[in-house]
C-alpha cells in the first residue's frame, strides 16, 4: 500500500506516478464539488446531518448558505461542527438522494419547510415586495442581475440556454416603471418556457379578517397574498408567505408541485436578492429607532395608570371581603389570578401602540412585523414598558417577611410591589425592577440547563425503543423480529413529511385553484353539474375497482360492505377518493345554487340526448362561468393532481418510521418548558404539563401528578345539571354538613352528639337523608373499629352510642389480646374521626369543578361539564346525568383497567396531542408510539423494565441500561441473539434491514444456461449430500 504524497519539491512525482500498482490507494485533497456531511450536535433530528457540495476557500472556518442553518439549529457566534467525506461511490450517491439539502427541505415531523428564507432574507423580501416601490428599467434591469448573479436557466426538457425576460411595466406613462411585486414574478418564472406556474393565496404575518362581505384580498394593508400563475396579484413577502414553519409558502409550492430543484434556486434568487438589496438601501438599527415619541410615552403612562387603578380596586375589594371567587379559588387566589392578568395586558396593548405610532420605516418594526426577528413585545420592551415578571406562573412571591422586598411597605400587593417593570429598556430599570427582571431572567436560565438533561434522557429512551420499527412491502409496520405493530403505518399508510394539508396528502381548495388557473381558456365552456360528477365518476370508478374488498373467507364484498371485520389495508384510499368525490360533489351544488340564483336549472339532472352546450343560455351561462367555472380540462387536471399526490405521499417500504417518530416527537421536547401549568378553562384546577407530563404518558405511570376526570353531561347547556352532577361525585365530608359536634355524659350512657346543617345541604345541592348519613357514618371502618352503635335522633341529629364493655374475667381474659379502651378514649378517638367520615361522593374524587366553556358550540350555547380531579372513572361514567360514552380520564392505566387497551392507546395519542399541541406534530408519530406501547395486549412504559418486555435481543437491552447485569443474564441463561435489530447490528458491524438494506440489488450477469449448466433442483441437491452407500443403496 502507497500513500501519495505531494512530492513535487525533490522532483519524484512522475517517479512514483510511473510506479503505481492496482490496488495502491492514493490519497487527495477536497476538491471543489466534492460530496460531504455537515454535522452539528445535539443530532436532535434526522436534519442534524445533511450533504453538502464543497467550495474549498481560504482560511480555517466553515460557511454554508444561512437558509440552512435551521435544520442543524445552527448560528454563527462560535458554534462548532464536524465535516465527514464519503469516500466511495456508492457512499457520494447515498448521500446526495437521501441526506442532500434539496431533498430534505421539508421536516418529517409534519411536513412543513425548515429551510426557507430567514432573517435578512426575510427582510430583504419584506422590503422589495411591499406596495410603493416603483423602478425605471435601468434599476429594474439591476435588480434582476444581481438576483441571476451566476445562474444559469436551462429549459428542463431541451436543455437549452434561456434568457431573462422582463415583464411588461406596470406604468406606461408618463414614465414606464416597473414594480417591487414584478421582481417575484421574475424570481418564480425567469422565462415563459418554463412551466413554473405557481397559484398560492396566503394570509402575511399581519394579516387581520376584513370586515364580513369584504373579500380576503381587499385588506387594506396588503396583508394578503395571491399569486396566480407565477404572479402577483397582491400582498407582501414576509415570514409568513417565504419562511419556514407555512405550508402556504412560495418555495414549498414550488417544491410540491414542480420538484425541490426549482424551490432551491429560487431560494438561491432571494438569497443574492435580498444581500443586494440591503447594502444599496441600508439597513440599520441604532438608538434613534428606539426613542419614543411624547404621544407614545403618553400612550404608556396612561396604560399603566389605568390598569394601576383596576388593581387598587381588586385590592380594595379583597380587602373589604367582596370580592367574587372564581370557580375552584380563594379570595387571593382570585385577586392575584385578575391582577396578573390586567397587568400582563399592559406589555401587549403598549406593543399595538407602538406600532401605530413608530414610522413604517423604523427598523425594529420592520423586523418584528415581516417576522425576521423580534415580535411587539421585543418592540414593546424596548419603546415602551418591560412589563409584568411572571416566576413560576406567578406573580413575585414574598421573598422577605410579608413583602417581596425591603423597598415596600408590609402587605402591599399593588404592582410595582409585585414584579411589575413600568420602565422600558431605553429609559432603564430601576433597583427594585431590575432584581425582578433578573429573577424572571434566572428562572429561563434554570429552566433551560434542567430540561437540556430530562429532555436527553427522554430522547434516548424513544429511540432505543422506536429504532428498529420499519414499513415493509406488505404494507404493515413491524420491528426487527417481524412483530407486527401496526397493519399500516398510520392507519393511512402516507408519510408525514409528505403531507400538504393538515395531516392530509392533497390541499383540495390550492390544487383547484392551480388546476383551474393553469387550464383556463376562455373559449372552453363550463361543464353542468351533471356532467362534472358523471367525468368524476368515470376517472375515480377504475381506481375503486383496484380496491376490491376480499373476505376472511376469499370472497368478494361489496365496496361499502362493512359486515366483514378482517383487516382491511385499502380503507384508507377508498376514504380518499370518496373525499375527492365529496370535495368535487360540494363544488357541484354551489355551482347549482348559482345557476338556480340567476335563473337556470340547476344542471344536477342528466340531458340524456340533448347538446350540454345548447341547453344553457348563452348570457346566463356567462354569468354564471364569471361566478364558478369548472371546464372539462380544468376537472380531469384536478383529478389527476388528487390521485398522483396520493400515490406520490405513500411511505416506502423500509422507511424508518420508528425512527423518524422518536426524534419527531423528541425534538420538539427540547422547546417545551419544563413545568407549566395551565387553567383548563378553570382558575384553580391546574393540570401538568410540559416534559414532567410526558414523562408520565411514555412512563405507563400508575399515579400521575393531576389525574383530571372531564365528565360530559346529559344536560350539557344546563348548570345546575351540572352542580348535581358535582355533588354525586366529590367527596364530601361531615364536617361539612354539621353545625356542631359534642360529646354527652350522663349516668346511663355517654354518646357523640351531631346535628346536621341542612341549609348547608340545600345549598352543596346533595340529595342527602338522616339515614344516608347514618349509614355512611356505620360503614366508615375506622368507626366499626371502635364497636360503637349509630343511630338518627330526629331529623336534624345523630347520636353515636358508646357502650361500656365490662373487663373479661377467667377463660374470656386469657382469649382477649387487647384491653378494651376507656370509654373516654373512644369518645375522643369519635370526635377526630368523624369529622372525616365521607358522607357523600366517590373516596378517589378529591374535588369536582363545574366548568363552562368560554366559546359557544355548533348551537350557539355554551356547554356545561364537570371537571373530576382524581380517579374513579367507572364511578364517574355510572354516575346519574354524566354521559359515560363522552367521558374520559387523562390516566392512562386507569383508562386500560375500566376500558380496556384501545382506550389507553387512544388515551395515550389525545394526552401526548394535548401536551404537544401547539408543537404540530403529524399524528401518525403519536400513533405509532402508543401502538408500541400497547401492541402487546398491556401498556408498556418506555422505560428499562417496559423496554425487556418489549424486544429479546441481549444486545440491545445492554446498550440501554444496566449492561452488565444483562450480559451476565444472558451468558448464565445461554441466550441466542440473532443480530437482527439497529443496535445488534451497529455493535457488530453489520449492515441493518431498513432503509437501503432492506432489499438486496440483483442484476443480470448475462451469462446463458449454457454456459454454465443447468441449476440443480433442491432433490438433486440433497440427494448428492447424502453418503454414498446411502445412495448406492437406492
Amino acid at each position: 500500500r502507497k500513500v501519495l504524497e505531494v512530492v513535487e519539491r525533490i522532483g519524484k512525482l512522475d517517479l512514483i506516478a510511473k510506479e503505481l500498482a492496482i490496488g495502491d490507494v492514493v490519497e487527495r485533497h477536497l476538491e471543489d464539488g466534492d460530496i460531504v456531511l455537515f454535522n452539528r450536535q445535539p443530532s436532535l433530528h434526522k436534519l442534524s446531518i445533511l450533504s453538502h457540495k464543497v467550495k474549498v476557500r481560504p482560511w480555517r472556518t466553515f460557511r454554508l448558505n444561512e437558509c440552512v442553518c435551521n435544520p442543524y439549529n445552527a448560528d454563527f457566534d462560535g458554534d462548532e461542527m464536524n465535516l465527514h467525506v464519503p469516500q466511495t461511490e456508492e457512499a457520494r450517491t447515498e448521500a446526495i438522494n437521501l441526506m442532500g439539502v434539496k431533498n430534505n427541505l421539508a421536516t418529517p415531523k409534519n411536513g412543513t419547510p425548515i429551510i426557507a428564507a430567514i432573517q435578512d432574507f426575510i427582510t430583504g423580501a419584506y422590503l422589495s415586495s411591499i406596495k410603493d416601490n416603483f423602478f425605471d428599467r435601468k434599476t429594474f434591469s439591476q435588480i434582476i442581475g444581481f438576483m441571476f448573479h451566476d445562474d444559469v436557466i436551462e429549459d428542463p426538457e431541451t436543455g437549452e440556454k434561456l434568457s431573462i425576460e422582463l415583464p411588461p411595466p406596470t406604468v406606461w406613462k408618463p414614465q414606464r416603471l416597473w414594480t417591487g411585486k414584478q421582481i417575484w414574478n421574475v424570481l418564480m418564472r425567469p422565462n415563459k418556457k418554463l412551466n413554473v406556474l405557481v397559484n398560492l393565496e396566503a394570509k402575511c404575518k399581519q394579516y387581520k379578517a376584513p370586515p364580513k362581505g369584504v373579500a380576503p384580498d381587499m385588506n387594506e394593508d396588503d396583508a394578503y397574498l395571491v399569486i396566480r400563475n407565477s404572479e402577483v396579484m397582491c400582498g407582501y413577502m414576509d415570514k409568513a408567505t417565504v419562511g419556514d414553519g407555512k405550508k402556504d409558502s412560495v418555495f414549498y409550492v414550488m417544491m410540491r408541485d414542480f420538484g425541490p430543484d426549482y424551490a432551491v434556486h429560487a431560494m438561491n434568487r432571494l438569497a443574492r436578492l435580498s444581500a443586494r438589496w440591503l447594502t444599496n438601501q441600508g439597513f440599520s438599527l441604532g438608538i434613534s429607532d428606539v426613542y419614543p415619541s411624547d404621544a407614545l410615552t403618553a400612550k404608556k403612562m396612561d396604560l399603566i395608570r389605568t390598569a394601576e387603578a383596576k388593581c387598587y380596586e381588586l385590592i380594595d375589594l379583597y380587602n373589604k371581603g367582596e370580592l367574587e371567587r372564581d370557580p375552584g379559588c380563594d379570595e387571593e387566589m382570585t385577586m392575584e389570578n385578575q391582577i396578573s392578568g390586567i397587568l400582563s395586558k399592559v406589555r401587549q396593548e403598549a406593543g399595538d401602540a407602538c406600532f401605530a405610532e413608530l414610522s413604517r420605516r423604523n427598523s425594529p418594526l420592520v423586523m418584528a412585523k415581516c417576522g425576521s426577528k423580534g415580535s411587539n413585545i421585543n418592540v414593546s420592551q424596548m419603546v415602551a414598558a418591560v412589563g409584568q415578571q411572571i416566576i413560576g406562573g406567578k406573580r413575585v412571591l414574598e421573598g422577605f417577611q410579608d413583602r417581596t422586598l425591603p423597598h415596600f411597605a408590609k402587605g402591599s400587593r399593588d404592582a410595582p410591589a409585585k414584579g411589575f417593570v413600568g420602565n422600558s429598556f431605553f429609559s432603564g430599570l430601576n433597583p427594585t425592577e431590575f432584581i425582578f427582571h433578573a429573577m424572571s431572567g434566572r428562572e429561563g436560565l434554570v429552566d433551560t440547563a434542567v430540561k437540556t438533561a430530562e429532555t436527553g434522557y427522554m430522547s434516548r429512551r424513544l429511540m432505543k425503543s422506536l429504532e428498529d420499527l420499519s414499513a415493509q412491502y406488505d404494507n404493515t409496520v413491524r420491528n426487527s423480529s417481524s412483530g407486527i405493530v401496526q397493519f399500516q403505518y398510520g392507519d393511512d399508510k402516507l408519510d408525514p413529511v409528505d403531507m400538504e394539508g393538515s395531516a392530509k396528502p392533497v390541499h383540495f381548495d390550492r390544487s383547484f385553484t392551480h388546476a383551474v388557473t393553469t387550464t383556463w381558456d376562455l373559449n372552453d365552456r363550463g361543464l353542468r353539474p351533471s356532467e362534472i360528477m358523471q367525468i368524476t365518476t368515470d376517472t375515480l370508478d377504475p381506481e375503486r375497482a383496484k380496491l376490491e374488498r376480499i373476505s376472511l373467507t376469499g370472497e368478494n364484498l361489496g365496496y361499502n360492505d362493512k359486515s366483514d371485520h378482517g383487516i382491511d389495508q385499502l380503507e384508507s384510499a377508498r376514504d380518499f377518493l370518496d373525499t375527492v368525490q365529496n370535495y368535487i360533489q360540494i363544488k357541484c351544488d354551489k355551482l347549482a345554487a348559482i345557476r338556480t340564483k340567476i335563473g337556470m336549472d340547476s344542471g344536477i339532472k342528466d340531458l340524456g340526448d340533448i347538446d350540454a352546450a345548447v341547453a344553457d343560455d348563452c348570457e346566463q351561462r356567462t354569468i354564471a362561468d364569471g361566478v364558478l367555472k369548472i371546464s372539462a380540462a380544468a376537472l380531469k387536471e384536478f383529478l389527476m393532481l388528487c390521485l398522483t399526490k396520493y400515490e406520490r405521499s405513500k411511505v416506502q417500504p423500509g422507511h424508518a418510521v420508528g425512527a423518524t417518530g422518536a426524534q419527531s416527537i423528541g425534538e420538539p421536547g427540547t422547546q417545551m418548558t419544563l413545568k407549566t401549568f395551565h387553567f383548563a378553562g378553570v382558575a384553580g384546577m391546574s393540570i401538568t404539563q410540559g416534559v414532567p407530563r410526558i414523562k408520565e404518558i411514555i412512563n405507563a405511570s400508575r399515579v400521575i401528578s393531576t389525574p383530571v376526570i372531564s365528565c360530559t353531561l346529559d344536560s350539557k347547556y344546563e348548570t345546575v345539571a351540572g352542580r348535581v352532577a358535582k355533588a354525586m361525585i366529590e367527596k364530601t365530608y361531615l364536617r361539612d354538613i354539621i353545625a356542631y359536634i359534642e360529646d354527652v355524659w350522663s349516668v346511663t350512657s355517654s354518646y357523640v352528639n351531631m346535628r346536621i346543617n341542612w341549609d348547608t345541604v340545600m345549598k352543596l345541592g346533595l340529595r342527602l337523608t338522616t339515614q344516608d348519613i347514618t349509614f355512611a357514618i356505620a360503614k366508615s371502618k375506622a368507626v366499626k373499629a371502635l364497636g360503637v352503635q349509630v343511630a338518627p335522633v330526629g331529623k336534624t341529629h345523630i347520636r353515636v352510642n358508646v357502650q361500656y364493655v365490662p373487663e373479661p374475667r377467667g377463660k374470656a381474659a386469657l382469649n382477649k389480646t387487647r384491653k378494651p379502651l376507656e370509654i373516654f378514649d373512644i369518645i375522643q378517638d369519635l370526635k377526630r374521626i368523624l369529622p372525616n367520615v365521607v358522607v357523600k361522593g366517590y373516596p378517589d374524587c378529591a374535588r369536582a369543578i363545574v366548568k363552562k366553556d368560554d366559546k359557544p358550540d355548533a348551537t350557539g350555547r355554551e356547554p356545561v361539564s364537570v371537571l373530576v380531579e382524581g380517579y374513579g372513572l367507572k364511578n364517574c361514567m355510572t354516575t346519574e346525568g354524566v354521559d359515560g360514552l363522552r367521558t374520559r380520564s387523562n390516566n392512562v392505566m386507569e383508562a386500560k383497567d375500566v376500558l380496556g387497551i384501545e382506550a389507553a392507546r387512544s388515551t395515550i395519542i389525545a394526552e401526548i396531542s394535548s401536551v404537544m399541541g401547539g408543537m404540530d406534530i403529524d399524528p401518525r408519530h403519536m400513533q405509532l408510539l402508543a401502538d408500541v406501547m400497547t401492541y402487546k395486549g398491556d401498556v408498556l412504559g418506555i422505560t428499562r423494565f417496559g423496554l425487556a418486555k418489549m424486544r429479546d435481543s441481549v444486545l440491545q437491552l445492554a446498550s440501554f441500561e444496566k449492561t452488565p447485569d444483562h450480559l451476565f443474564n444472558a451468558a448464565v441463561g445461554m441466550k441466542r441473539d440473532r443480530i437482527e435489530g439497529v443496535s445488534e447490528c451497529i455493535i457488530m458491524g453489520q449492515s441493518m434491514s431498513i432503509g437501503t438494506g432492506a432489499m438486496k440489488v440483483v442484476r443480470k450477469l448475462g451469462i446463458t444456461e449454457a454456459e454454465y449448466g443447468r441449476k440443480k433442483s433442491a432433490f438433486e441437491s440433497a440427494f448428492a449430500s447424502l453418503p454414498r452407500t446411502i445412495a448406492a443403496a437406492a
